[in-house]
């Protein structure tokens, strides 16, 4: 496969992005082992927008890296998807999938990239009780249900959902080993 690797940590509040880019490493490293052919973006170092389309389309799945921030993806993250996904109006999507004919039907079928995936992977200082257990902050939903509006902006470009990986209580109790023994099972397992 032809895997996209993006990496959206970056150095804020004192923290260097140093989890997203080892596990970022980590999945470059597992992936071309098993034999997939692997491109990168690093958000914070800067990006050409048309490049980036580019590796859109070439790529059979993008693996977004990236910590929460504030319950959600960072706003340099946010950014990179509002400005490639506008920027590929044309080529990786092509329009809501509404028609005139009957426009409450079809919303979000307008993705061109179909037959592709996405996978995300990030990384919490919340435990992943506050995540799963009814009642507990995100009262059960789940980090795909946290997450949601990040899948269908993927999904609006027509990709397919791949199982989410999540690195939890990253800073009060950081295991490092563990995270990534695990992020490297995740990897196999999904595209082994």
């Amino acid at each position: 496969m032809k895997i996209l690797l993006i990496n959206g940590g970056a150095p804020f509040n004192g923290n260097g992005g140093k989890l997203s880019k080892t596990l970022h490493d980590l999945a470059k490293r597992t992936l071309e082992s098993l034999g997939h052919e692997t491109r990168e973006t690093t958000i914070h170092e800067g990006y050409d927008l048309e490049g980036e389309v580019e590796k859109f389309l070439w790529m059979d799945a993008v693996i977004w890296q990236m910590p929460a921030w504030w319950m959600s993806e960072p706003w340099l993250v946010k950014k990179y998807v509002d400005e490639v996904f506008m920027g590929g109006i044309g080529k990786i999507v092509a329009n809501d999938g509404r028609h005139s004919a009957s426009p409450n039907d079809g919303y979000g079928t307008g993705g061109l990239i179909k037959g592709k995936s996405h996978m995300l992977s990030v990384t919490w200082n919340a435990p992943l009780q506050a995540f799963d257990r009814p009642g507990d902050f995100f009262e059960g939903v789940g980090v795909d249900g946290v997450y949601l509006h990040f899948h269908k902006a993927n999904e609006f470009l027509g990709t397919k959902r791949l199982p989410t990986f999540i690195c939890n209580d990253v800073v009060k109790n950081p295991d490092i080993e563990r995270f990534t023994r695990d992020y490297e099972a995740h990897l196999r397992k999904v595209f082994g």
